[in-house]
């Protein structure tokens, strides 16, 4: 019997429609309604309602507690899906691997482009995906979404192709991120995630150490950064 913690967030995959305002928006939570519809045999299920927010309304200090809420649970736990939305699931995916390191199990992210309550929504295929994956993947942070299964560090949103892609930004992206430390702490999308992920190869290097201060906790650190040693580092 797998124990597996589906932990909430909101997103789009829990947005429904008010007729009032004539809007989606995160109010009722539907995961129970989806999960009643699956044959979960061989799971032991718990459900964590952590919070019901549109990813583009969360807060570095979010991004902290659904990484902290994640890792906590697999104290308890083989394994962890987060139900997040998509425009900010990577700022929590590799707030993880930034604030924890690699995970003693797997931490499978999901999420949905439609809501469940649309027509054509695909919240059931890729819920359905992370469960089956979090139950087969070895240890680390993932994202299951659309018939893949994509780990961390390094993944952004292609918000031209509506999918997720591993990061390799242009040379002047890099140098504009590098400029200063409010563009530093500032940065966010494939600059950010191609940073997080060159910073964890060598977590080690005292350019990682500065790097990852800077990216954590979506850059809420004061500490004074040693810009020439990262940009070295990040360069080379």
């Amino acid at each position: 019997m797998k124990r597996v913690a589906l932990i909430s967030t909101g997103g789009t995959i829990e947005k429904t429609y008010d007729p009032l305002e004539g809007v989606l928006v995160n109010g009722v939570a539907v995961l129970d309604v989806m999960l009643a519809q699956l044959d979960l045999e061989g799971v032991r299920l718990s459900r964590i309602a952590l919070m019901n927010k549109d990813s583009l309304d969360m807060t570095p200090a979010d991004h902290c507690a659904i990484a902290n809420a994640a890792v906590d649970a697999l104290d308890r736990h083989d394994g962890v899906v987060v139900v997040h939305g998509t425009d900010r699931v990577t700022r929590s995916g590799h707030e993880v691997l930034v604030s924890h390191g690699e995970p003693k199990g797997p931490i499978v992210f999901t999420g949905a482009m439609r809501p469940y309550v649309m027509r054509t929504t695909d919240s059931m295929q890729n819920l359905t995906e992370a469960l089956l994956a979090v139950q087969l993947a070895p240890r680390g942070v993932y994202l299951a979404m659309h018939n893949k299964l994509h780990r961390f560090p390094g993944l952004y949103k292609d918000r031209d192709e509506g999918t997720y892609r591993r990061a390799s930004p242009p040379r002047g992206a890099l140098d504009s991120a590098l400029a200063d430390e409010d563009a530093l702490r500032r940065v966010d999308g494939e600059v950010r995630a191609y940073l997080v992920e060159r910073a964890l190869s060598d977590r080690d290097h005292p350019a990682s150490r500065a790097t990852l201060a800077a990216l954590a906790h979506g850059g809420l650190t004061e500490d004074k950064l040693d810009l020439p040693v990262i940009r070295a580092f990040v360069r080379q």
